[in-house]
């Protein structure tokens, strides 16, 4: 679930519409999560997690799977992870603002699509301004408060509104926003709908009920869990690492897996009722959607917590 999963789609997306009119190239409905590992998919074979919506899509679609994130080039890897998704360079040959390098809204913006995001940017505010047209609840930077991220609105006159805290759930409010974009739009040029939640990157406060949910079931922890990494990588004490003591605590890791996984089922429900608005318009059938992410979480896998990419389950 990550970079060079969603290439080979969108560039034969792109090969598709720029092929034809503006009436028959496809629009594109892009929802990026951010820190999702690749085994919290029910069906890719976890049991212990529920993505109805998400099932949905593998079934009717297709999984790009043997695949992971490059690595990166700085404490958090989201933003070389998400200059290479733009970019379709490695972290090697492209800067984290993306600047002198065409991101692949700005080459569909200069085909003739009409070009919206909403959610996390990480690379800049010139460079978001180069790629999209519209841009609504905006968030310029990296974790914040699910229940209260910072957002902002491109105005006409391409600036943006002060930040001002979301005024609902993070993947709600970004849900809602793309939803608005699907019911609204009078424009009849194809689209490009970007969706980057914030979800499930920490903190791990998902809605009481989704938490919940999963602390009642006593999650297993991952195949390869470890209580302690077997050596110093250089990178043990920082933020992700710090949030359980060393050696891991089994009955604390299960707590954070069961916030992880209900930040993970309750963007679920959220891209539902994105699928649901889609279905409801007239461009239902000439959109291709692409469900990403930008790299995954250890969360207990070789004794870790922080940025790991991989299947852990059997």
């Amino acid at each position: 679930m990550n970079l060079r999963r969603i290439f080979l789609l969108l560039w034969c997306g792109a090969t598709l519409q720029l092929a034809g009119s503006a009436a028959s190239r496809p629009n594109l409905l892009f929802l990026f999560a951010d820190d999702q590992r690749a085994d919290t998919v029910g069906a890719w074979g976890n049991p212990h997690i529920q993505t109805p919506h998400l099932d949905r899509l593998v079934a009717q679609g297709f999984s790009f799977r043997n695949n992971y994130c490059f690595g990166g080039n700085s404490g958090a890897v989201c933003i070389p992870s998400r200059a290479m998704l733009m970019s379709g360079r490695t972290w090697f040959h492209v800067q984290h603002s993306l600047a002198g390098t065409t991101t692949f809204p700005e080459h569909l913006r200069a085909q003739g699509y009409q070009t919206f995001a909403t959610g996390k940017w990480h690379n800049g505010q010139e460079s978001f301004l180069r790629s999209f047209a519209e841009g609504r609840s905006v968030h310029f930077g990296g974790m914040d408060d699910h229940t209260r991220v910072a957002v902002q609105d491109l105005k006409p006159d391409r600036t943006f509104t002060p930040k001002k805290p979301a005024a609902r759930f993070s993947s709600e409010q970004f849900a809602e926003e793309a939803i608005q974009f699907l019911e609204q739009r009078t424009n009849t040029a194809p689209f490009l709908a970007y969706i980057a939640f914030t979800a499930p990157h920490d903190p791990r406060n998902p809605p009481a009920e989704w938490r919940e949910h999963y602390y009642a079931r006593k999650l297993p922890l991952p195949r390869n869990y470890l209580p302690q990494h077997p050596f110093d990588n250089g990178q043990l004490v920082l933020r992700d690492e710090n949030l359980l003591p060393w050696p891991r605590p089994p009955e604390l890791l299960r707590d954070q897996l069961a916030e992880y996984y209900g930040l993970i089922s309750h963007l679920d429900s959220q891209i539902g009722r994105i699928l649901e608005a889609l279905q409801r318009s007239p461009v239902a059938t000439n959109t291709l959607i692409i469900y990403a992410a930008d790299h995954g979480l250890a969360l207990g896998s070789h004794g870790l917590l922080a940025t790991v990419s991989g299947h852990f389950y059997k």
